[in-house]
């Protein structure tokens, strides 16, 4: 029975220690400055500017008159709301701005769906670039020209950097900071070692033809990680934007975060499950941007991973605390990895005293394991404030 039980103890302390070690090595990668900078292109894509708005009424406006907004040629970039579910009132006041509305009859019910809808009746040389954003998404003067250089450059896929618009509850700062982390651990780390970066779902751009070609193929609510696994698996490199900044709007409750939280655990297991029947082919030609992508899926979410070394080390130290002694040196490495994650500028009063809703948010966390069922099948829906 012992030797069942050490076993098990060092299977588990072997898969969690694999996660924090991968997490420490990138954080710490991230924390190298980027020298890689796209030059100034004086050549002007053609660009086309998606807004998948699902019942977004409260904040389309503001995000579409941050996009209009550019220092980019008017006559260069083409923006389209594609309405889902959205008040005929919003449709009207949309009609006074220079934007194309498509608005949706039969409810697309993801993200994926409103963007082929979007795409399918254009001709692939219509656009040379594709960007999209969310419905609660503002962005710069210079978000365009940045994206335009970059794909001048030859960049075929690239995804900005998304920060808070609020901080305004615990939730929404937990929140922030989670996105901070996962910059640093999925995005910035991974491009120093001439890996793809994650994307996102909003504040990302891609070449518009191979954009036409491949979003029939996904099929989910997923829709970043089923386009990062298409172009990994065809050899195209995702680069992070550390300056392309995007102002996104963080979940504000605990309701919110379980619902958007349970999609992203469907989608991610989802995609895992599919994916898994291409590691063979991957190992074989050597794709390793497609095999790290995989082990990224693998990871459990944060919370659950810190809650679950946690709880180990609390119950061994019970039962057995030297066993207890290498689950607290893990944590320990976790929070770490966290440390270096998240920016200076974040760790304030509000950080500190949201620190205490982290145990509600495991649990919701850990409830959301049996309730993935069909949720990477449809939009869920979260609260949105005026932008």
């Amino acid at each position: 029975m012992i030797e069942v039980a050490a076993f098990v103890d060092w299977f588990l302390f072997g898969w969690a220690g694999l996660s924090v070690a991968y997490l420490i090595f990138f954080a710490f990668l991230a924390l190298r400055r980027s020298s890689v900078a796209y030059p100034r292109s004086g050549r002007k894509s053609r660009i086309l500017v998606l807004f998948p708005a699902y019942k977004a009424d409260r904040v389309i406006e503001g995000s579409i008159r941050s996009l209009l907004d550019q220092d980019y040629p008017k006559e260069m970039y083409h923006t389209v709301v594609i309405s889902d579910q959205m008040e005929p009132v919003t449709l009207q006041r949309l009609a006074g701005y220079p934007v194309e509305v498509l608005p949706i009859v039969n409810n697309a019910r993801t993200k994926a769906r409103a963007l082929q809808l979007a795409v399918e009746r254009l001709e692939p040389d219509s656009f040379d670039t594709v960007v999209v954003l969310d419905a609660d998404n503002t962005v710069l003067p210079d978000f365009l020209s940045r994206i335009n250089d970059a794909r001048q450059s030859g960049l075929q896929a690239m995804q900005g950097q998304r920060v808070a618009k609020n901080r305004d509850t615990a939730v929404a700062v937990l929140d922030a900071a989670s996105e901070a982390m996962n910059h640093a651990f999925f995005r910035k780390g991974q491009v120093r070692l001439g890996f793809s970066a994650a994307l996102s779902g909003s504040g990302m751009a891609f070449n518009f033809r191979w954009f036409k070609e491949n979003i029939g193929q996904v099929t989910t609510a997923g829709e970043d990680k089923e386009l990062e696994a298409l172009l990994i698996r065809q050899g195209l490199f995702i680069d992070y934007l550390e300056d392309l900044l995007i102002f996104d709007e963080k979940t504000a409750d605990s309701a919110s975060f379980s619902r958007q939280r349970r999609r992203w655990l469907a989608a991610q297991y989802g995609i895992l499950k599919k994916g898994v029947k291409d590691l063979p082919e991957a190992l074989s030609n050597g794709n390793w941007d497609y095999c790290n992508k995989l082990f990224q899926w693998m990871m459990l979410p944060r919370v659950l991973l810190l809650g679950m070394i946690f709880i180990i080390s609390l119950v061994l130290s019970l039962l057995c605390w030297q066993w207890s002694l290498k689950w607290w040196l893990l944590l320990i490495g976790l929070g770490i990895s966290f440390s270096a994650a998240i920016p200076d500028e974040m760790v304030d009063k509000r950080l500190k005293r949201a620190l205490i809703k982290v145990p509600h948010l495991f649990v919701l966390m850990g409830i959301n394991l049996f309730r993935m069922k069909g949720a990477n099948r449809t939009f869920i829906h979260t609260r949105q404030h005026d932008n």
